[in-house]
């Protein structure tokens, strides 16, 4: 497509991912929304030679697992969740969610989410068709996402931020898509960027 003319950005959140973030900062930040879906736009823009003003954020999509309500209540998170989802509504982000199911030992499963994503996240760009797609991800699962995504000819970038420096991130993931924007290493050359992209 011309750079002269309108370019559609389609930003898909592994919600387990986007968790490890805020984690990543022990407490004392968060990301903010806002400012990182505009850093995305300004960033494409700058890598792509198209003006800022021709970029938009057409869709955003949020996935998670999440406990039903009576567990949450007895774990005191329906306030926490939906301060949360306030967030994700105030942003324009369409978020889903799925039951999380307890395993025989007491544990959590977080089951089919990261298929639902890859199914949706291909389904809408086929449909939608994006010129960019996000990816806010750090699973190997997602790799063959990557591949098919590039195969209706759609920029495909990651978008990566591991402020904990856990390594949490597929290799082979970054290594398929067509850019990965490693928020590590952008804001190691510009410390101000921290202040902007969290609250």
């Amino acid at each position: 497509m011309p750079h002269n003319e309108n370019q559609s950005i389609g930003v898909f959140i592994d919600g387990g991912y986007y968790a490890k973030i805020n984690e990543g900062f022990a407490g004392t930040r968060e990301v903010n929304l806002r400012a990182l879906l505009d850093f995305i736009c300004r960033k494409i823009s700058q890598d792509n030679g198209i003006d800022r003003k021709r970029l938009y954020v057409t869709e955003c999509h949020y996935y998670r697992g999440r406990y039903r309500a009576n567990e949450a209540k007895s774990k005191n998170l329906l306030y926490e969740e939906r301060k949360f989802e306030d967030m994700l509504i105030e942003n324009d982000v369409i978020f889903h969610y799925k039951h999380l199911r307890t395993d025989p030992k007491g544990g959590v499963i977080e089951k089919g989410v990261d298929t639902w994503f890859a199914l949706d996240t291909y389904e809408m760009t086929l449909f939608r068709e994006f010129d960019f797609v996000v990816l806010i991800s750090g699973d190997a699962d997602h790799e063959m996402l990557a591949r098919k995504l590039k195969a209706l000819k759609t920029h495909v970038i990651l978008l990566t931020w591991d402020p904990a420096n856990t390594a949490s991130t597929s290799r082979f993931l970054k290594e398929e898509v067509c850019t990965h924007i490693d928020m590590n290493s952008i804001i190691a050359t510009d410390s101000s960027l921290l202040q902007t992209l969290t609250l």
